[in-house]
């Protein structure tokens, strides 16, 4: 067995010096091809074809000569060799036909290993995929496999944009790509701190027909928490098709969310109508959204175009074929029939909301009592206001302000203060607006002290005040003579960094002008003419 050893190295040592002068030939791929088949170390390798210049074209040919499965293990030790030594570097093409070599073998860890490395050498994504592309003819393996990889790869580094990008060009040139490859990538986007981004790629995957299992809605669940969302939806589903229902599934929260978010970003266009409901269509088709959220969702979807009148006929017409109808739509018309001004069929929807034992929830109450508002029939707007109180719920500070300023329009300031009070009590968050509103009430009747009173209070509670709040305490001293004593407010305001506005100076210089103060009323109106006021 020694002798044996002993004869090989020294035909070893008298090729070595033959072999050095030798350019890349045939005979020289099949030598070094057939050292790594037969399992030589790399040291005799190197000694025997060190002396051999490496180059990207005479690499590919030896990975070209190992390309066949049974030849992979060698294939990869030779592409590990190459990459050693010294003057040599890989280019984008040999590790494309490495790889490939290696899916061929279904070697799929060590061609994952090749792919995370060529991922980070910071190559044009777009190149690389149309180099693993092209380097697929030569070597006889699946290009989807690869680029799914690929992408897979991108994601485990973090490179979430790149992933994506990669996603959707590999998608124009006619590959699929797999749920598997999506899932790493949403996986990490969820982990990271841009989670909204989860849902743009979630709703690229199903508009591309590659729909979520387990694994997918189980991240998208994750990314709901993570937001502080979910709740929000299952209450959406709870007025949709009733509490504990099994159609609140995650793929259904998950579906739904997705369509709400469309509308919500305003992603809903004349000729954009087909691309939701295509897409509700298709979830539905797949069993991944209950029945009844899908068609009030298409409902919801049209009321959102404004085709109200078309969204109505819809509805009546699914009623025919036994659908029932639920707080969400009855909502989504009350609403868009507010917007419109057509505040009477609003109203009438809710009556028939009653009739039909469906609970209103907070938005459909202050659908109506802005719409009320805005249509100046303050006494509905109360009262619907009481019955949305009696049945325990708050307004948003955004209905509630609209009929406080109704209220004080009408000299009802009072009212409005007390009806403040009584919100207070119950938890109710009021904004610097709520305060201006009340403030501005007082100010129409020269009641300077309840205007300043409700100035401590907002200040109290540690919420900063707005230019509406300066600009009436200052118009209403001014108003009532105390001018001196606006000039403070103004330098608490300036000191706040806010700037005041022509009101503000207008009531100055009136004030001024009115104690026949006419140098301090022209420093005001040369500090108003000075910011282009």
């Amino acid at each position: 067995m020694g002798s044996k050893s002993f004869l090989r190295v020294s035909c070893l040592q008298r090729e070595t010096a033959s072999v050095s002068k030798l350019s890349f030939d045939d005979n020289v791929v099949t030598a070094i091809s057939n050292s790594f088949r037969e399992g030589w170390n790399w040291e005799t390798i190197t000694r025997k074809f060190g002396c051999l210049q490496l180059n990207d074209s005479t690499v590919e040919k030896v990975l070209l000569e190992l390309k066949a499965p049974t030849d992979a293990k060698p294939a990869l030790g030779f592409f590990h060799w190459a990459a050693k030594r010294n003057g040599f570097e890989h280019g984008t093409r040999s590790y494309c036909i490495a790889i490939h070599v290696l899916l061929g073998a279904r070697l799929l860890t060590d061609a994952k290993a090749l792919l995370e490395s060529l991922s980070i050498k910071h190559i044009h994504s777009t190149a690389l995929v149309d180099s693993l592309v092209d380097t697929s003819r030569v070597v006889p393996c699946s290009s989807p496999l690869a680029v799914n990889l690929l992408i897979q790869a991108y994601a485990k580094t973090r490179m979430t944009d790149v992933a994506f990008h990669v996603c959707r060009y590999v998608q124009e040139r006619g590959f699929s790509v797999s749920v598997v490859s999506f899932n790493a990538l949403l996986h990490v986007v969820q982990k990271s701190p841009k989670c909204g981004f989860v849902w743009e790629v979630y709703e690229y995957m199903i508009s591309r027909r590659t729909y979520p299992n387990a694994v997918t809605l189980r991240i998208m669940i994750h990314a709901l928490c993570k937001e502080g969302e979910l709740q929000k939806i299952v209450d959406t589903l709870d007025r949709i098709v009733g509490k504990r229902s099994e159609a609140s599934s995650p793929s259904t929260i998950v579906n739904c969310s997705l369509i709400l978010r469309i509308f919500e970003k305003g992603h809903v266009e004349e000729g954009g109508e087909s691309t939701v409901v295509v897409l509700l269509k298709r979830l539905l088709q797949k069993n991944l959204i209950h029945e009844s959220v899908a068609y009030s969702l298409i409902v919801h979807a049209k009321v959102t175009l404004g085709s109200l009148d078309s969204a109505w006929e819809l509805y009546e017409e699914m009623v025919r074929r036994g659908f029932q109808g639920n707080s969400f739509i009855y909502t989504s018309f009350i609403g868009a029939f507010c917007r419109d001004g057509r505040i009477e069929e609003a109203i009438g929807l809710m009556r028939e909301m009653e009739e039909r034992g469906l609970r209103p929830y907070g938005e459909t109450f202050e659908h109506v009592v802005v719409g009320c508002a805005d249509s100046e029939r303050l006494e509905e707007c109360l009262s619907f206001f009481e019955k949305m109180l009696s049945v325990g719920v708050l307004p948003s500070c955004l209905a509630f302000n609209k009929m406080v300023e109704k209220l004080c329009e009408r000299g009802n300031v009072e009212q409005a203060n007390s009806m403040l009070t009584v919100l207070l009590d119950k938890g109710f968050l009021p904004n610097d607006v709520t305060y201006s509103c009340l403030m501005q009430g007082y100010a129409r009747k020269d009641e300077v002290e309840d205007v300043l009173k409700l100035y401590y209070e907002l200040e109290y509670r540690s919420m900063s005040p707005g230019l509406s709040v300066f600009a009436t305490i200052i118009q209403s001293l001014c108003h009532c003579g105390k001018v001196e004593e606006a000039e403070k407010y103004l330098s608490i305001m300036r000191g706040r960094l806010l700037t005041p506005d022509a009101t503000v100076y207008k009531a100055l210089i009136a004030g001024y002008m009115k104690k026949s103060d006419t140098a301090r009323a022209l420093h005001f109106y040369n500090a108003m003419a000075s910011l282009a006021l």
